[in-house]
């Protein structure tokens, strides 16, 4: 006969058996459903996302209060800095090419744009919801001032190679004139040198939105012979438009809207 004491035993072995279950199954089974919550929000993000990027979404004002903390995971995460050199990198092959023929002239032209082009504004945005809370121009303009823009080295790579190579490199801003000293020291402070022109908003420039502004601003350069092999910048505005260059670079930038 089995003894009490043993079936004692197995009935407790057999309790810790089923605790075991349960909990396992608690384990796997509630954070799936939390995760499945987690991932469906940051698809939806993602998806609007690459929709901006793609200028799908149009003239948007914020980044939706959903997609505030995956546009901040993307700009501090690593992602943003992999984009950013995998896009330079294709200039930086078409530089290279066959397709760039440079005479050497001092007329071999690239155009940048400057804010999260050149200089990045991420202080900034990190204490603004990374693009979430509305625009504020005093604000933004008050960090402007303070010249705490820093060098999007990527960036800074291609621009050092340009003017090594002996191009003639021009920045095109929206921002206004009266900001010249503070935006050229910054570009300085972050490590550009030798430009070859700062063009920006001027008195005697017709109201217009950015586009319109860069699109003239690249026509006069033509216009005084300059071919523009290159012209990289973060928004849509930055590169579209006749004359737009020979060949065009969109960065990434998931934190604001220029039209």
């Amino acid at each position: 006969m089995i003894s009490k004491g043993i079936i004692s035993i197995f009935k407790f072995m057999i309790s810790k058996v089923i605790v075991s279950i349960f909990f396992l199954w608690s384990w796997y089974s509630i954070p799936a459903r939390v995760s499945d919550d987690y991932t469906s929000n940051r698809a939806w993000c993602e998806s609007w996302r690459l929709n901006v990027e793609l200028n799908n979404s149009g003239d948007w004002s914020n980044v939706p209060a959903q997609c505030v903390d995956h546009v901040g995971r993307y700009m501090l995460d690593g992602q943003y800095q992999k984009d950013l050199q995998f896009t330079v990198n294709l200039a930086r092959e078409y530089l290279h090419s066959k397709e760039v023929k440079a005479v050497g002239d001092g007329k071999d032209a690239w155009v940048f744009d400057i804010d999260e082009t050149t200089l990045s504004n991420l202080g900034y945005y990190q204490e603004n919801e990374f693009g979430g809370a509305p625009y504020n121009r005093t604000k933004y303009f008050t960090w402007v001032m303070e010249k705490k823009a820093t060098a999007i080295n990527e960036t800074l790579s291609l621009y050092n190679e340009l003017r090594t190579m002996g191009f003639s490199v021009f920045f095109i801003t929206g921002r206004r004139y009266m900001y010249r000293d503070v935006t050229a020291d910054n570009l300085l402070r972050a490590g550009y040198k030798d430009w070859a022109g700062l063009l920006m908003r001027e008195p005697d420039d017709k109201p217009s939105r950015v586009k319109n502004l860069k699109i003239t601003k690249r026509a006069q350069l033509e216009k005084d012979g300059y071919r523009i092999w290159g012209n990289m910048g973060d928004q849509w505005s930055d590169i579209t438009g006749d004359p737009a260059g020979f060949r065009t670079f969109k960065l990434p930038n998931p934190m604001y809207y220029v039209g």
